[in-house]
């Protein structure tokens, strides 16, 4: 048995925990071992699109935020390849996602200590030192691995609503947007194709069929239950809600309170690319110069049951339109479900449920911290607390910023500088001795939660300010 305890493993290695990999490679102080069931890296492939770029500029890469010197820097992967001229003359700040994907290839054929191939069957804690099991893709063989801390990152899986779970194994042409560059052509050959959902993968998925729905002859429906295509919204006050600032903020909202402001702001992380909306018309008033475009763009209708008949090879929608409150249905030969992803607890938690904290919902109580475990800074989460977090969970712009923090409280202080404030506006009731004004004592029953090692310089209170 191999007796080597390590300061900490992570599992599954997606952008995020790639990133931790290339930002404690320098540090002497801490010893990580990444482990990824998958045989390499590859991040989303069914929707690496020609065209498809990141919502997010080149500086939110695996660590530039939190370390503008490291040589994992995507400019240095960009001059290492000699692209860094081409992408210069380019003019744009967002990469291709096929491009981030091959940088993040180029970071992890660097780790040694990023495995792949590796998936984790079981995990145990015994006197202090967790202990991994994972069995190997190509032999078979089995291996533990201890270390003293975990960071979890396996990542979220694809969204099936529970209405589109019969159609996907009934054998007709239907699937989540994850597989749609492997059945793509399969799409294309069939009379009518509808898409449901709203995001930047529906929207993406839709251009790219419009493009060729006069070659290809299909019908091309684009279903969402939003009250429009909502662009996301990218405006700088708004986007300084991405900051440490916001997240102090949100953590210290009462549950409910959070859980309502995650309900009402998918504007600010669900939605489309402003500039993709815009080619989406542009393309349909250019066909439509030929005559009728076969398309037809429904919105408020709420798919609430799907149903396949061999017979016909008709898929059928029933969906609500949610204004009128009128019901009606949608026949179409193929479907895509761009309905987006989901975070899912790995089963082998199972084995260290006692050592993981939950709130009364029994989802992960994640700190501010982005610890989970009973005992702090033990086991730590990458993308698994929006409930906690809030929208920036998923933002590659704010992975650097939580592996800082993750870093520091590992560590138990700061190797790579952690922002506190970098937001203009703030969040909650000013500070009474910045202000003047006099806020109102917490309810009683809103815990303010303790701060992080590195506490913001004004805390926010969860009250209400007579004005």
């Amino acid at each position: 048995m191999n007796t080597k305890i390590h300061d900490f493993i992570a599992i599954g290695v997606g952008p995020f925990n790639l990133g931790l990999a290339a930002l404690t490679e320098p540090i002497p102080e801490l010893d990580g071992l990444f482990l990824d069931a998958r045989p390499g890296f590859d991040w989303h492939p069914g929707m690496l699109l020609q065209d498809a770029h990141l919502q997010v500029p080149f500086l939110a890469d695996l660590v530039t935020l939190a370390d503008p010197t490291s040589s994992y820097s995507f400019l240095n992967y960009l001059k290492d390849t000699g692209r860094l001229y081409p992408f210069y003359i380019r003019e744009n700040f967002y990469p291709l996602r096929a491009e981030f994907n091959q940088y993040c290839q180029w970071v992890a054929a660097k780790l040694p200590n990023v495995r792949f191939g590796e998936r984790v069957i079981h995990v145990g804690y015994d006197d202090g030192v967790y202990e991994v099991r994972s069995r190997n893709a190509r032999s078979g063989g089995e291996t533990v691995s201890r270390a003293r801390r975990l960071v979890l990152g396996t990542g979220t899986a694809p969204f099936v609503p529970e209405s589109c779970r019969g159609i996907l194994a009934s054998g007709g042409t239907a699937l989540h947007n994850s597989q749609y560059a492997e059945r793509k052509r399969e799409l294309q050959d069939s009379a009518s194709i509808t898409i449901v959902g709203s995001g930047q993968s529906a929207a993406e998925l839709y251009y790219d069929l419009l493009q060729d729905i006069d070659t290809c002859g299909y019908e091309l429906n684009w279903v969402t239950r939003s009250g429009r295509f909502f662009p996301l919204e990218y405006s700088k006050l708004t986007l300084e809600m991405t900051s440490p600032d916001y997240v102090d903020y949100f953590h210290a909202l009462p549950p409910e309170t959070r859980s309502g402001l995650n309900a009402n702001q998918h504007n600010l992380y669900k939605g489309i690319d402003g500039a993709l909306v815009n080619d989406i018309y542009d393309l349909l008033y250019t066909k439509s110069l030929a005559g009728p475009v076969r398309t037809r763009l429904l919105t408020n209708s709420a798919l609430e049951a799907a149903d396949y008949n061999p017979a016909t090879g008709l898929h059928t929608l029933e969906l609500h339109h949610l204004e009128q409150g009128r019901r009606f249905t949608v026949a179409s030969a193929a479907v895509v479900l761009g309905t987006g992803y989901t975070y899912r607890e790995p089963d082998f938690l199972a084995g260290i449920e006692r050592r993981i904290r939950r709130d009364g919902q029994g989802r992960f109580d994640v700190d501010r911290g982005y610890g989970i475990g009973v005992e702090p800074g033990e086991i730590f989460v990458q993308n698994a607390e929006l409930h906690t977090h809030g929208f920036v969970t998923p933002d590659l712009g704010m992975a650097a910023y939580r592996n800082s923090c993750i870093i520091r409280e590992m560590l138990g202080w700061e190797y790579y500088p952690v922002e506190r404030r970098i937001a203009f506006q703030e969040f909650g009731v000013p500070p009474a001795a910045a202000s003047g004004l006099q806020p109102e004592a917490a309810p009683a029953d809103v815990a303010v939660p303790a701060a992080p090692l590195s506490a913001p310089l004004a805390a926010p209170l969860a009250a209400e300010v007579a004005l």
